[in-house]
C-alpha cells in the first residue's frame, strides 16, 4: 500500500516524469445555447445555440491532464487526414502538446 509520503514525494517529482499515453484521442464538441421554448409535439426543450466549443477529448484529454500537473505528455495514436485531424492539431499546439506521436492516415476518419 502507498503512504501518504510516497505519493507527496511522487507529486514533487512529477515535473521530472515524461508520461506516454497511448489511446484514442477525439475531439469532444460542445454546442451552448439557450432554451426559449418548449416543443410542442414532445417535451423536449428547443435550443437557440449561443456558441460552440471544440475541446480535447479522449487520450488527448489525459495528456491535458498530465501537463497540467507538471510532467511531460508524449501522446501516441492515429488520426485521421480531416478537419477534424486539423483541429486536434491547433489545440494541440495551443496547449503546448507534441503531436509527434501521432500517425496520420487517410484511412482513418478523425472523431
Amino acid at each position: 500500500m502507498v503512504n501518504s509520503s510516497q505519493v507527496r514525494k511522487l507529486f514533487e517529482n512529477f515535473s521530472s516524469y515524461r508520461v506516454l499515453i497511448v489511446g484514442d484521442v477525439m475531439i469532444d464538441s460542445y454546442m451552448f445555447g439557450k432554451v426559449e421554448r418548449i416543443s410542442p409535439e414532445a417535451p423536449i426543450p428547443i435550443v437557440t445555440s449561443t456558441h460552440k466549443e471544440n475541446r480535447l477529448g479522449g487520450a488527448a484529454n489525459v495528456a491535458l491532464n498530465i501537463k497540467s500537473l507538471g510532467a511531460t505528455p508524449l501522446l501516441c495514436s492515429v488520426i485521421g487526414k480531416d478537419e477534424k485531424a486539423d483541429v486536434l492539431l491547433k489545440r494541440l499546439e495551443t496547449q503546448g502538446i507534441s503531436p509527434e506521436g501521432l500517425v496520420q492516415t487517410t484511412k482513418r476518419k478523425t472523431t
